[in-house]
């Protein structure tokens, strides 16, 4: 059983558009709204590709009501803490050559007592052993103190901890002692570069950017460096992998299908890091982030390539100090 805990779910309305006009008007080819949040999309993936998966999230206000019918529907199991607020409402814009723009409401602020539930409940599915992933952003009322001490409480009572967070969220997960830090950190590019302050400009450079984390404690770094593949990195063995596709579509929840794709396996760091590009692969060619279950069934047959790190390899579009991406 793997538990997913979105602290701030949303509704994603997504639009298409052939090219999005700043300052004029835009016409959409397609609309689709869906669930969303960073582990009701890892959630979902998990789920359609037959995985055991409860997804634990706040729900308030009409937003909150439509969300969890879409989550009924999709058949998914959820455990849900009932709040004062309304969940929010998240706009996507993907152009034509998939570049996407985001526009992210804050969403509720939590009362101390629907903090509290959120994290009991986080501890309710499963059982020692059993992955927690907690993603995404914290909402209002949702402080750093209290976020540390729900990591350290799942470690406490033998769970596997994940984390796919951003920000002072990712600092907090990290700065925690031995028995407070994740097992797991998914971060991307521009993360891990503002985390240890580098600049990332080769695959060379987010191996030793990663080392950095797994010294401080963290057992395995996942980091997604979208069209140049992913790096595994742990204190036995680091690798690199992509999985190519003919045309991206929409890249929205593929950095969450990529975490449910290693998540998904219980076998070695190359089998797991296949499967999380696998599962991406998969999502950058949806329209949406619901993924259909023919593409996930039919996921192993994505041509996909796991080794060593060419160190020397330079990415795509550096990330870090002096410019670039991050």
């Amino acid at each position: 059983m793997i538990t997913t805990v979105t602290p701030n779910p949303s509704l994603d309305r997504t639009l298409h558009v052939t090219k999005l006009r700043l300052g004029g008007v835009n016409r959409t080819s397609a609309e689709s709204v869906e669930p969303s949040g960073k582990g009701v999309n890892v959630a979902l993936a998990l789920a359609t590709a037959g995985v055991p998966v409860t997804a634990v999230l706040p729900a308030g206000g009409p937003s909150g009501v439509e969300l969890l019918a879409m989550l009924d529907e999709a058949g998914l199991d959820s455990l849900t803490v009932g709040i004062a607020g309304s969940v929010r409402s998240n706009v996507t814009l993907v152009e034509a050559d998939g570049r996407t723009t985001k526009v992210n409401e804050p969403g509720p602020t939590l009362s101390r007592r629907e903090v509290e539930l959120l994290v009991d409940s986080s501890l309710r599915p499963g059982t020692e052993g059993d992955w927690v992933a907690w993603c995404g952003s914290l909402p209002g009322g949702f402080d750093h103190t209290t976020f540390a001490a729900a990591l350290a409480a799942a470690r406490s009572a033998g769970r596997r901890v994940a984390v796919d967070a951003s920000g002072r969220a990712l600092e907090v997960a990290l700065s925690g002692g031995p028995d407070g830090l994740p097992h797991l950190v998914k971060p991307n590019a521009d993360e891990l570069a503002e985390l240890t302050g580098a600049r990332l400009r080769t695959l060379g450079d987010v191996v030793r950017a990663a080392r950095v984390l797994v010294t401080r404690g963290v057992q395995t770094v996942l980091v997604s460096l979208g069209g140049d593949g992913a790096v595994l990195v742990d204190e036995a063995v680091c690798l690199h992998g992509a999985a190519p596709v003919e045309r991206v579509v929409n890249t929205v929840g593929a950095g969450d299908a990529f975490l449910a794709g290693y998540l998904a396996v219980e076998q070695n760091p190359h089998e797991r890091l296949a499967s999380a590009l696998r599962f991406g692969a998969v999502a950058v060619q949806q329209d949406g982030t619901l993924l259909p279950h023919g593409p996930l069934a039919e996921r192993n047959e994505i041509a996909c390539t796991v080794g060593e790190v060419e160190e020397g390899r330079a990415l795509s579009a550096p990330a870090g100090r002096s410019g670039g991406r991050g």
